[in-house]
This record gives C-alpha cells, sequence and structure tokens, in this order.
C-alpha cells in the first residue's frame, strides 16, 4: 500500500451543522475507519486551539492534530508545540482596540476559554464558540504568550485598525473577528518533514478561507461542495457538501475507499 497523509479541516469539512447544531455525518465516521484500517496517517488540521480540536480527536480516534492555524502540532496524542503570534503586534493591536473602544479578549494558554478584561466582550457578542472568563484588571504587558486574540466590533469596522496590517485574522461570527495563525500549510509541511515523507503524499480536504494556505501545488487537494469559491479555484477537484457524504465520495473518487 503506498500510505497516504490525510489532513481534514474540522468545521464545514469533518463537521456538518455549523458551531450552534455541529455533528459528524455517519459517512464520514465510516470512511475515516476505512481509512485508519488500510493505515493511512489521519490528522486533522484546524485553526482551533488544541484543546478545542481535543473532542473531535477523541471522538474519531484521532492521534494527530494540526492546530491553531498551523501553529500547533499534535502527533501520537502528544503536544510538540504551539508557537504563538508575535507578543508585541499582538499588544498593539490590542491597544488600539482599546483606543476605538472595542471590547476584547486573548488567548494566553491552551484552554478551551478566551480571557477577558471586564464583561464588555460578552455582553456584546453573547457569544457560545468558546468558554470566556473575566480576569479583572487583565494587563496584555504580563504576557509573552498570545495563541489568539479576539475584538468585537461589526463589519467593517475592523478595518479602521491599522496594526491588522502586520497580523493574521479573519471574521467568523458577526460580533467580532479573530487575530489568529492562518498557515496550515506550514504545519501540513512540518508533519510531512517529520515523517520524512514526499509531499506528493499528502491529500487535503477544506472549505474555508484559512483553508486556503493549505491548499498548496505539491499535494491533493479536495473542496467541499460547501467551499468558498476561492478555494474550489486551488482544488484539485470538488467533492459534495460536508452533510451529503462529501468525505466518502472524496475518498471513494480518491481510490481510498470502496
Amino acid at each position: 500500500m503506498n500510505r497516504k497523509y490525510l489532513f481534514f479541516d474540522i468545521d464545514g469539512t469533518l463537521v456538518a451543522g455549523g458551531y450552534e447544531h455541529a455533528y459528524i455525518p455517519e459517512s464520514t465516521k465510516a470512511a475515516i475507519e476505512q481509512l485508519r484500517a488500510a493505515g493511512h496517517f489521519l490528522c486533522i488540521s484546524t485553526g482551533r486551539s488544541q484543546a478545542m480540536g481535543l473532542g473531535f480527536m477523541e471522538e474519531l480516534g484521532f492521534e494527530n492534530m494540526i492546530s491553531d492555524g498551523g501553529y500547533g502540532i499534535t502527533l501520537g496524542g502528544k503536544i510538540l508545540g504551539i508557537t504563538s503570534l508575535p507578543p508585541e503586534k499582538v499588544r498593539e493591536a490590542i491597544r488600539e482596540a482599546e483606543s476605538l473602544g472595542f471590547p476584547w479578549g486573548v488567548q494566553i494558554d491552551n484552554s478551551t476559554s478566551r480571557q477577558v478584561p471586564d464583561e464588555r466582550f460578552y455582553e456584546f457578542t453573547h457569544d457560545t464558540y468558546m468558554g470566556t472568563t473575566v480576569v479583572p484588571g487583565l494587563n496584555i504587558d504580563d504576557y509573552d504568550t498570545f495563541y489568539k486574540a479576539y475584538i468585537a466590533c461589526y463589519y467593517p469596522d475592523e478595518y479602521k485598525m491599522k496594526t491588522l496590517k502586520d497580523l493574521p485574522w479573519g471574521r467568523f461570527h458577526k460580533e467580532y473577528f479573530f487575530i489568529e495563525p492562518s498557515d496550515k500549510g506550514y504545519g501540513v509541511k512540518k508533519i510531512m518533514d517529520h515523517f520524512n515523507a514526499p509531499y506528493k503524499d499528502a491529500i487535503v480536504f477544506g472549505d474555508a478561507a484559512n483553508d486556503l494556505s493549505m491548499f498548496c501545488p505539491e499535494w491533493t487537494k479536495v473542496a467541499m461542495g460547501n467551499a468558498i469559491p476561492e478555494l474550489k479555484e486551488k482544488a484539485d477537484f470538488v467533492t459534495t457538501n460536508v452533510d451529503q457524504d462529501g468525505i466518502w465520495n472524496a475518498c471513494v473518487r480518491l481510490g481510498l475507499v470502496k
């Protein structure tokens, strides 16, 4: 068997139903089981923090994960490392957000909760994507590690922030945007290099803007039917929607499952 290295985004790729009603289609579970039985390398590739991806790893029986937008690597169930965003750049962005009156939060550890200085962020967003922990008097100068930052405002107010030109960021929610790593391709290459595996044996699956960096010419790229147009343009082929057996159909087309 020619072992393949498969990298799956979570939301909109492995998981259907959105954040509020997330579920893994049965056909996706069946495909994963066949791929595992055949000896292929299986890895989640997500923008989520490593801690927030653990539940999906456990549900699908995965031991490997690219997390934190490419900056975190977990192999065999063990974290090899998570790289921080550039601390001073994050501090500059938070200070600018404060000057504009935008509530903010930061993720300074590998957890399922963001830290905020007061109640303003939750009052503005009522966000349930992850936990929000109030740390009274939170001072960003006390920390040198920032995995993510969250700034609350409505589109297009983020374009008032000049500091964002030096940071990766994206908006996935109406009420706030993320400052977070966005280089899943870096994580894929890091794992392939770790195993000294040829890049041509990698296969990536995605649907959203934060998957664009993972759609590199060195390997096979599969866009979900529900993917954004820009990702479909970079894909080698487009499968069906996540909730219409997208992963299963892609693996059949690739000759990996029957």
